[in-house]
């Protein structure tokens, strides 16, 4: 990806998302299918509980479903997303919860408050030169012995960009990491990796899938 195509990142993805949130939150508003991603999910929601009463910020929560779920694990959580579009959906669809309009990259929120982070697959719309300081974000709003759970397509290949979904006309990057890169990213912000896993791409996925799992020293 050249710098001009990251220069408006932020503005060409809430558009973008903006222009699909209907037909996205359609077709994704289910839990996830794959075991494997539902246990992480659920560790991560324990570990959470384990560290105490503060709550979860999912980011890049599109339709809700997974806040809602962590909520559903008793861990307290609300969802951040781009989209004022994706927000007024999970306000919707769950009116009992907590979703308001942000950045991963900006977070407005006070320093130590978050008992744990939630990204999946949505770190792979920022590019690499922002993601240390998106990083260095969830450090300063964790609490101590707070977790991170990071979801996103493994690849050494760099990406691809999305121009066309549900018939919509976009202008969408997605940025493909090696595990490794975000882990190193993640410790330099002053993170702790607790556990990485790779799944292979099941069903129509063409890449697989990489969970990293950090933890702010206590």
């Amino acid at each position: 990806m050249t710098d001009s195509e990251t220069t408006d990142f932020i503005e060409t993805t809430r558009t973008s998302y903006d222009a699909i949130a209907k037909d996205y939150s359609a077709a994704n508003a289910d839990l996830p299918t794959q075991p494997v991603d539902m246990s992480l999910i659920g560790a991560f929601a324990q570990l959470v509980k384990a560290n105490g009463t503060a709550p979860v910020a999912d980011l890049g929560s599109g339709p809700g479903h997974i806040t809602a779920h962590l909520h559903g694990l008793g861990v307290p959580a609300f969802g951040i997303d781009l989209s004022p579009a994706m927000v007024a959906l999970a306000r919707e669809a769950h009116p009992g919860l907590r979703f308001h309009q942000g950045s991963m990259t900006s977070l407005d929120l006070p320093d130590e408050t978050l008992g744990g982070i939630l990204a999946l697959y949505s770190i792979i719309h920022v590019p690499d030169t922002h993601l240390p300081a998106a990083f260095a974000g969830f450090h300063r709003a964790l609490v101590p012995g707070g977790h991170v759970l990071l979801a996103f397509q493994k690849s050494e290949q760099p990406g691809l960009h999305i121009t066309e979904r549900f018939g919509h006309r976009i202008d969408l990057h997605c940025y493909w990491r090696p595990a490794y890169v975000v882990s190193d990213m993640l410790v330099k912000a002053g993170l702790e990796v607790a556990a990485t896993l790779i799944r292979e791409p099941l069903d129509q996925e063409k890449w697989p899938r990489a969970f990293v799992l950090a933890r702010k020293p206590a």
